[in-house]
């Protein structure tokens, strides 16, 4: 049985990987999604992240629909207590920043597409600079306090004001974030190594780390002179263009082969061996995809493979 990590200081323990549940709706139909959705935890996945915004922004979508088919799986399997999930607010097309009354409003409208009367993990998906964090973690105190919400966290915010949260948190004794979703990876470390790492690690966050696999690009599929269908492949096609990126390529080939490994789970180990980080996050389209997102959690680097890593990724 792999050991679960714990979610910072919470109580959440959670397996390291998180499933990211962007891709359900969208790419991955509802069948699809189940089929991954039993998959994963099959493995030994207990982590399902998604957001109220999945997938609003396709044609003839409203957004919700992650968090529908979720629901509906919920619902057909009967496995609730089982899994610790994750949402987010702010980007809804019908509730959208941080008010406090759009933050109540938007987690009720999880729930009842969730199909569940709880959140294990709700997280302010996008900042809102234009409401105090006093207000926000207000709002936040008040779904922990009605039992909707058991733990919540933030992503996409300044190191400035997730300090300014935490404090206000501990010093009036309201609920406190328990986690960060930063956008890192091998091809993309300033994104949250430097100030946003350290307030993570001196308020003990756990880091939950989205774009674990920069789009697909660290699953070592994009080559040069290879052509990828997925929706994904601009974005991800692009790091051939850079130095990092064909650097980081070499690197990982040659821990993978070291190991007999896929290089998508030498991506996501790297990342899960770094300070502060709890559990990256990737997304699968098909049940094909899934073993070498779940196989992270049984491979260990040498701390020379990390080092390999963390210098071609320089």
């Amino acid at each position: 049985m792999t050991s679960l990590r714990k979610l910072g200081s919470s109580d959440l323990e959670v397996f390291p990987l998180s499933l990211g549940g962007n891709v359900f709706g969208w790419t991955a139909d509802e069948a699809q999604s189940f089929a991954v959705l039993d998959a994963y935890t099959a493995g030994g996945g207990n982590f399902v992240d998604t957001a109220d915004g999945y997938s609003a922004w396709i044609a003839g979508h409203t957004g919700g629909e992650s968090e529908t088919i979720i629901g509906k799986w919920f619902a057909a399997r009967g496995n609730r207590s089982d899994v610790v999930l994750a949402t987010k607010v702010s980007t809804h097309p019908e509730y959208k920043g941080l008010s406090p009354a759009n933050i109540k409003a938007a987690a009720d409208a999880s729930l009842r597409r969730l199909g569940t009367d709880y959140i294990d993990l709700y997280y302010t998906h996008f900042d809102d600079t234009s409401v105090p964090v006093e207000e926000i973690i207000g709002a936040l105190d008040e779904l922990v306090r009605a039992g909707k919400v058991r733990e919540i966290a933030a992503s996409n915010i300044s190191a400035e004001r997730l300090a300014e949260s935490v404090e206000f948190s501990d010093r009036e004794g309201l609920a406190r974030y328990v986690a960060l979703q930063p956008h890192y990876n091998l091809v993309s470390r300033d994104t949250y190594e430097g100030p946003l790492q350290e307030v993570a690690s001196r308020t003990g966050l756990a880091a939950v780390p989205y774009f674990a696999l920069a789009s697909g690009f660290l699953t070592g599929k994009y080559r040069p002179g290879t052509t990828v269908d997925s929706a994904r492949a601009e974005g991800a096609g692009k790091h051939l263009d850079t130095e990092r990126g064909i650097r980081v390529l070499a690197a990982l080939d040659e821990v993978a082969g070291a190991h007999d490994a896929e290089v998508a789970t030498v991506a996501l180990a790297w990342l899960a061996a770094r300070p502060t980080v709890a559990a990256p996050i990737a997304s699968a389209r098909t049940v094909e995809q899934l073993p070498a997102l779940l196989a992270v959690a049984d491979l260990t680097l040498t701390d020379a493979e990390v080092a390999r890593l963390t210098e071609a990724s320089a």
